[in-house]
């Protein structure tokens, strides 16, 4: 089963991420969980590129570094994992491209993006996806006190353009569970295990 997680910067996705991880570890059902971009030696390499870069970078090239950091991550990692029959937990999949650079960065060819996508994930589509829906302006306000990459520092207006394209994904995917990401944290992640339980059963 493939789960990923989606949302803007300071939606709490990190922390519902933990919380379902140690639920499974905790009925001794493994689990195996990656960030993207990230969870191999090239793509770790290219996260830092990504976010830490001081050099302004042409929007095509983020979003192919994107892109180019998914490919090896799911043909090295979880398209094996998957032929296991395992658990993948997915911090960021495919629709965190359409909504950040497609949206974000009003890129407006969204079919090139999709099609990107397709290559870029090797086919992969995830069996459910938590969209962890959050005001802007609240992200922001959570986020105030933390270190940030350069993605996090992108503004309330960039994200405002996410959401709306997080927005769209939910309308037109199925696989979107849409939360409200300013609910109680433990609430969040009881409505993430109902979601889990009705598909595993």
């Amino acid at each position: 089963m493939l789960i990923s997680f989606e949302g803007i910067d300071g939606c709490g996705k990190s922390t519902q991420i933990v919380l379902l991880k140690n639920y499974f570890e905790s009925n001794n059902t493994r689990c195996f969980l990656f960030r993207e971009p990230g969870g191999t030696e090239i793509s770790e390499d290219i996260r830092s590129l990504l976010l830490h870069g001081s050099d302004t970078m042409d929007s095509v090239t983020e979003l192919l570094l994107f892109s180019a950091a998914r490919a090896q991550l799911i043909k090295q990692k979880v398209i094996p994992l998957l032929e296991n029959n395992e658990i993948v937990i997915l911090d960021r999949f495919y629709d965190s491209t359409t909504a950040y650079q497609g949206y974000g960065r009003d890129f407006h060819d969204l079919k090139a993006i999709h099609h990107l996508n397709l290559i870029a994930s090797h086919s992969t589509v995830p069996d459910i996806t938590f969209y962890l829906k959050i005001n802007p302006e609240l992200a922001q306000e959570r986020t105030s006190t933390f270190s940030k990459d350069r993605m996090e520092n992108a503004g309330v207006e960039f994200f405002r353009l996410v959401s709306k394209g997080y927005d769209e994904l939910a309308k037109n995917e199925n696989r979107f569970v849409v939360i409200d990401a300013s609910k109680e944290i433990d609430s969040i992640h009881s409505t993430i295990i109902k979601h889990l339980e009705s598909r595993l059963v």
